[in-house]
């Protein structure tokens, strides 16, 4: 792991994961394992870690830069409070897109989620972000009720998308930002268009 200048609250560091550091990932997808029983009706596998780590955008969708982020105490002895994904510039110059945000189950309840995405948020934002972009999980209600929360809009659904052993509906989510709108975005992303085919 790598420090990462992400503007986190002082208690808190955000570290950029680096390959050897797939196990500790791991270690975090077995010890939280809620989400992966909320969106794939199963407990993470051994290798979703590498997996997920090495996963790239389907070849037809631009980006400029991939992240694979740690949230962590100061005190380096306690586990980690969170990870996210990101993915800069995805299909669009100026797209944010959160890939995963998976806060500790012991964090639930504590205004971790919120913090830490304020962070991503302010990140974003100064590395020239315009929208921020996510799915989510129809049926996740804790994560549904919280992105809308953060001001996020459903664009469009994506049905029969493959997580674990089930076949999920996805939520396509944006929020504009620094001035910008969901008109533009949608000019240049066609992909996410209400009426554009599946």
């Amino acid at each position: 792991m790598r420090p990462f200048a992400l503007p986190c609250p002082p208690e808190i560091q955000c570290m950029a994961l680096e390959s050897e550091d797939i196990p500790a990932l791991q270690a975090f997808f077995d010890a939280n394992p809620e989400y992966f029983l909320i969106v794939g009706g199963e407990a993470a596998g051994p290798n979703l870690a590498t997996e997920e780590f090495h996963e790239l955008p389907p070849a037809e969708f631009s980006y400029s830069r991939m992240h694979y982020l740690a949230f962590t105490a100061v005190e380096p002895r306690e586990p980690w409070r969170a990870i996210v994904q990101i993915t800069s510039d995805l299909m669009a110059e100026g797209v944010c897109h959160i890939g995963l945000f998976i806060v500790a189950t012991a964090q639930h309840g504590r205004g971790d989620a919120q913090a830490l995405f304020d962070c991503i948020e302010r990140w974003a934002a100064n590395q020239g972000a315009r929208w921020l972009r996510l799915g989510v999980v129809v049926g996740n209600l804790r994560a549904e009720r919280f992105w809308a929360s953060q001001g996020f809009v459903e664009l469009r659904q994506r049905h029969g998308v493959p997580s674990g052993s089930r076949l999920n509906s996805i939520r396509v989510m944006l929020k504009p930002l620094a001035g910008a709108t969901q008109a533009e975005y949608l000019a240049l992303v066609a992909r996410d268009r209400p009426d554009a085919p599946l």
